[in-house]
């Protein structure tokens, strides 16, 4: 039986390669995977995975003709993995954060370092920036043993210094936001709960 190579919207890929071509979990995940890196497109991953008459030959000149970025810049500083990054509002700037505790502050137009935040005690898990571009939230745990500080500070973006910390969580923070108007934080945390707090 002929396999078709396109499918309507309600029919998901994953669905077509396990139904009249059974493939392996372990196979399906690393095609995607490949596709995710050559940046194509889950139509024509279908096409050259379904196709009973499919060459190496087609998949390799698929693959290859795409081209692959490289990265305008490398922040480095961190000594530890990078769990959280946001831009600034007026995109000049970049904020991290990562298991070795502090927020790393870099120029988004040169990758030069700005500042280092320090105050949390274990990893910082995310960072968000006010909507006036003048602050930076940031909110941390010990992804290891579940607990951490579980607090969320807030810094001055111009300078580095400390303004505000929040304590109400009992597990590490892993994301951070800002209401769009700046009057608000909130913070989400492996207790199960968000939390709002009044912006300082």
């Amino acid at each position: 039986m002929a396999h078709q190579h396109s499918f309507s919207q309600d029919v998901g890929p994953l669905g077509l390669l396990t139904g009249e071509q059974r493939m392996s979990r372990r196979t399906i995940l690393q095609r995607l995977a490949g596709l995710t890196l050559a940046g194509g497109s889950i139509t024509s991953f279908v096409a050259s995975c379904s196709s009973p008459t499919h060459s190496p030959s087609a998949s390799r000149t698929f693959f290859t003709s795409i081209s692959i970025k490289t990265a305008l810049y490398t922040y480095r500083g961190h000594s530890a993995g990078v769990i959280g990054v946001a831009w600034s509002p007026d995109g000049t700037r970049i904020a991290s954060g990562s298991n070795d505790s502090p927020v790393q502050v870099w120029d988004a137009a040169n990758g030069g370092h700005v500042y280092t935040y320090r105050g949390h005690a274990d990893a910082v898990l995310g960072v968000a920036w006010s909507p006036d571009n003048k602050r930076i939230v940031s909110g941390g745990g010990n992804v290891d043993n579940g607990r951490g500080d579980t607090i969320a500070q807030v810094w001055d973006a111009a300078n580095g210094g400390h303004v505000y910390t929040y304590s109400g969580h009992s597990l590490p923070i892993w994301t951070v936001a800002w209401s769009p108007d700046g009057t608000r934080i909130a913070s989400g945390s492996s207790d199960k709960t968000v939390q709002v707090w009044q912006a300082p």
